[in-house]
């Protein structure tokens, strides 16, 4: 019997128990029992949500591994009594979000879509925008997110650069890396897009120098996290002009607190992240195949590296 503990908030639990156990069961994994309470020295496998019960995994000593339900691990990768292994998700469902989301706002700002929804003033503007091509439009990182909606920019005939902490190699995008290539990604930059983790290294990454370093004009993008930014920055850039427009769908603090300037700033789109979540249905069968693998002996599928913090 494989005791696998679904430890998060009730209300998903009520959406992810039947898909679980149909996935699980497509797996080839039968003999299981999946619970919200199953005693600690029992559990085989934590399905993981960083805000639900479980905040100290020491008592789960036979747990083989906690497989987690979001795409960021920045709020359990620090736990100390977290020594099993932590894998983040990865899922079709929410890469194709994220996909859609972005690409969405990318062509908004490309096309100028904005000036023509919000600027109808009775004067006849025949301004064409560029053609993708000649728009260069850098993403900070190449992870699964970030090469996906890289890739289908570049599909759509965008001058795509990427930028990673290690070297990458992707089809059809200029990848970049270190801290010249962070110079470099940000100078062409005239729509950016974040998608990197948060960790102590990326906090703050975007702040008033490397703003600065961006093209007079540009647009932000932003679904990754919050804290990539620097908002007193971001703020300082956009009363100047020197960034046209930014697209914020996460934040420091979240939901937004009514009185934060973003909301009422002219230059400013506030989305309440929802440029992705976890899909049950695909987040399921990711969870049922690491289990899958863990009891096979074969490697999890998209493992946290401590050291890094994702």
């Amino acid at each position: 019997m494989i005791n696998i503990l679904f430890a998060a908030r009730p209300a998903s639990w009520a959406r992810y128990e039947a898909p679980l156990r149909k996935a699980l069961g497509a797996a080839g994994l039968e003999d299981f029992n999946l619970s919200t309470d199953i005693a600690p020295q029992d559990v085989d496998y934590i399905v993981l949500a960083p805000n639900g019960p479980v905040q100290d995994f020491a008592p789960y000593t036979r747990c083989r591994a906690v497989l987690n339900l979001w795409a960021g691990v920045e709020n359990v990768v620090g736990n100390r009594s977290l020594t099993q292994p932590l894998a983040r998700m990865v899922d079709e469902g929410m890469t194709q979000g994220m996909v859609e989301w972005v690409t969405g706002h990318v062509l908004r700002h490309h096309l100028g879509m904005d000036a023509h929804i919000h600027g109808q003033d009775g004067i006849w503007r025949n301004d064409a925008p560029p053609l993708a091509q000649n728009r260069p439009v850098t993403i900070l990182g190449l992870g699964a997110l970030g090469s996906a909606c890289g890739r289908a920019l570049a599909g759509l005939g965008f001058d795509v650069t990427g930028w990673s902490r290690s070297a990458k190699d992707i089809p059809g995008i200029r990848c970049l890396h270190g801290d010249a290539g962070l110079r470099e990604a940000l100078r062409t930059a005239q729509i950016l897009v974040l998608l990197l983790p948060k960790t102590p290294e990326t906090e703050n990454l975007l702040d008033a120098q490397a703003l600065a370093q961006m093209p007079q004009g540009a647009f932000i993008i932003n679904p990754g996290r919050g804290p990539l930014i620097d908002d007193d920055a971001l703020l300082h850039a956009l009363d100047t002009g020197h960034i046209a427009h930014a697209t914020l769908d996460v934040f420091r603090v979240e939901p937004l607190p009514p009185d934060h300037p973003y909301w009422a700033h002219p230059s400013v789109t506030v989305t309440p992240h929802v440029a992705s979540e976890t899909r049950k249905d695909t987040a399921s069968e990711v969870i049922a195949e690491n289990i899958r693998r863990s009891e096979a002996g074969e490697p999890l599928l998209h493992l946290v590296d401590r050291n890094l913090g994702y």
